[in-house]
């Protein structure tokens, strides 16, 4: 998992058919010693309503395939699965 900020939407009319009714977000990479942004953006699919400026958990790769027992077979590489109200480093 990966901590990450959004920072905007994506909106597509045309998409594939698995991909309709899901939300898209741009998101940027947190370092999450340092709390700051690495520049480091890509989009995302939202499942739980997280907006614009939000911290957000997101899982890549096979995990964000399984987020929805309902779109298993969707071309998911990258997906929302907590909003984050905040995180401690203790070193």
């Amino acid at each position: 998992m990966k901590l990450a900020k959004v920072i905007g939407n994506v909106v597509s009319t045309r998409k594939e058919e698995a991909l309709v009714g899901f939300k898209i977000l741009l998101v940027e990479e947190l370092d999450a010693k340092s709390k700051q942004l690495t520049g480091n953006t890509f989009v995302a699919v939202d499942t739980l309503g997280a907006g614009l400026l939000d911290t957000v958990l997101i899982v890549q790769g096979s995990g964000a395939r399984v987020v929805s027992e309902t779109h298993q077979s969707a071309p998911l590489d990258a997906a929302i699965v907590g909003i984050v109200d905040k995180w401690d480093v203790n070193l």
